[in-house]
């Protein structure tokens, strides 16, 4: 969380005591909201958890499912936003849920580029969207890093419910 918030800060971040962020300032992508308490924004996975899931994640080991999770080695993977807009977005994919017009493209490419990076699936309506939504931004050229892995295909257990 500190990782993400010190990287998209626009300012610069002091650590105080207990690696408390202070100083900082941050503009959520998703809804444009801008903040200086970082306590009001979350870390959100750009393809979320469950999606990762449901596109090919189910078939990884725990470290891979971790290291997803916690994808460090690509910025697009993990963004800081607006709780409010973390919790409205939720597990969806762009075929349910975008953000606010200014940051689709961006968004959309981010999309594209995690489930490259990690080899997911895209589902039809998935990629429709994603298709609709490309087809009115720039053309531009993404670099990507794939993630490389072992895993031994099994039958696709259902995704885990949240423990609390």
């Amino acid at each position: 969380r500190r990782e993400v918030l010190i990287a998209e800060s626009r300012t610069t971040v002091r650590i105080g005591s207990s690696c408390r962020l202070s100083g900082g300032s941050w503009r959520s992508a998703y809804d444009g909201v801008t903040t200086t308490d970082p306590s009001t924004f979350d870390i959100d996975h750009v393809v979320p958890l469950k999606e990762a899931w449901d596109s090919g994640a189910w078939d990884w080991t725990a470290a891979r499912r971790q290291a997803f999770a916690n994808d460090l080695g690509d910025a697009r993977s993990l963004r800081a936003v607006t709780a409010g807009s973390n919790r409205t977005k939720s597990d969806q994919d762009p075929a349910d849920w975008l953000p606010m017009t200014s940051f689709r493209c961006t968004y959309a490419e981010e999309w594209v580029a995690i489930k490259v990076r990690w080899k997911l699936a895209l589902d039809t309506r998935e990629r429709s969207a994603l298709a609709r939504i490309l087809g009115a931004c720039p053309a531009r050229s993404l670099a990507v890093t794939v993630v490389e892995t072992t895993a031994a295909s099994v039958d696709r257990p259902e995704y885990p419910a949240p423990s609390h």
